[in-house]
C-alpha cells in the first residue's frame, strides 16, 4: 500500500537542534512548516520558515537537483525504501516517514542527528 504524504505539516517537536544545525553550519533554529504535494513518484516539498521558503520537486528514481534550506545545491537520487522518502547527499541524509498521524524526519550530518515530528494541519 502507498504512504500519502501529502498535505501540509506543522512541526511540534525536535530532538536536539543544536548539535545538528552546528554540523549544517546553521545559526538559528526555526520551526518549518512543510507541504507536500504528491502524486504517485512525484512530490513537490516545499519547507516554509520566517527566514525563507524553499521547493524541491522530485520523481522517486529519477536524479534530481535538490537546493538545501541553506541555498547550496546536490545531484541525488530520492528513494522509497520501506514506505520512507529517503535523500542522502555527501553530507546529509533525510529520512521522512508517516508514524500513525505524524510525519517524521530523521535528518543526520556527520554525527549529530535531528529527529522532527510534524503534524498534518
Amino acid at each position: 500500500m502507498a504512504v500519502d504524504f501529502s498535505g501540509k505539516w506543522e512541526m511540534y517537536e525536535q530532538s536536539d537542534p543544536e548539535e545538528f544545525l552546528k554540523a549544517m553550519g546553521e545559526m538559528r533554529e526555526v520551526k518549518p512548516v512543510t507541504i507536500i504535494k504528491q502524486d504517485g513518484d512525484n512530490f513537490e516539498i516545499s519547507i516554509k520558515t520566517p527566514l525563507r521558503t524553499n521547493t524541491n520537486c522530485f520523481t522517486i528514481g529519477q536524479e534530481t537537483e535538490f537546493c538545501a534550506m541553506n541555498g547550496m545545491k546536490c545531484k541525488t537520487t530520492a528513494q522509497m525504501e520501506h514506505g520512507k522518502i529517503v535523500i542522502v547527499t555527501e553530507k546529509l541524509s533525510h529520512v521522512r516517514e508517516i508514524q500513525g498521524e505524524d510525519m517524521v524526519e530523521t535528518l543526520t550530518a556527520g554525527s549529530a542527528t535531528l529527529v522532527r515530528r510534524s503534524r498534518r494541519v
